[in-house]
């Protein structure tokens, strides 16, 4: 097993047991110095993808799951990492027993452009599901998004 931090759509423990029926849960915790935000607008195809980018002054809300190798060769193709849209990048996740060390898919594309307003209630609807303080989900419902 490999753990792996959730920050989009699979924070929703229904849609990763869906996905990834044999990576359960292991905790919740905080991505410090990251920053969630937006790009490849010209990949997505009704606006920009979701993605991390370090920034010393932000945090991002994430559910850790224990991935089983099956599960992580299904996550990669959900997630677009076998196609290069997105790669494996390690991050530490501040849970309420430690640090742990985990892997997040980043996108590799530039930053910019708006998500379509599906992507956000897709965000905040995941961020609810997985227990995400009520100000993280209010303030995913508040951003910006396409027309």
């Amino acid at each position: 097993m490999t753990l792996y931090a959730a920050y989009a759509g699979n924070l929703d423990p229904a849609r990763m047991g869906e996905r990834c029926p044999h990576s359960p849960l292991h905790t919740t915790g905080w991505l410090i110095g990251w920053r969630l935000t937006f790009g490849g607008e010209e990949h997505g195809w009704d606006g920009s993808l979701p993605t991390l980018v370090e920034d010393p002054l932000e945090q991002v809300f994430v559910a850790v799951y224990d991935v089983s190798a099956d599960d992580e060769v299904t996550l990669d193709g959900w997630e677009s990492a076998d196609t290069g849209l997105y790669r494996k990048t390690h991050v530490r996740v501040s849970t309420l027993t430690g640090e742990l060390l985990v892997w997040a898919y980043v996108l590799d594309a530039y930053e910019g452009g708006l998500p379509s307003a599906a992507t956000i209630r897709l965000l905040a609807d995941a961020a609810a599901a997985a227990d995400a303080p009520s100000d993280y989900v209010a303030a995913l419902r508040r951003r910006p998004f396409a027309p």
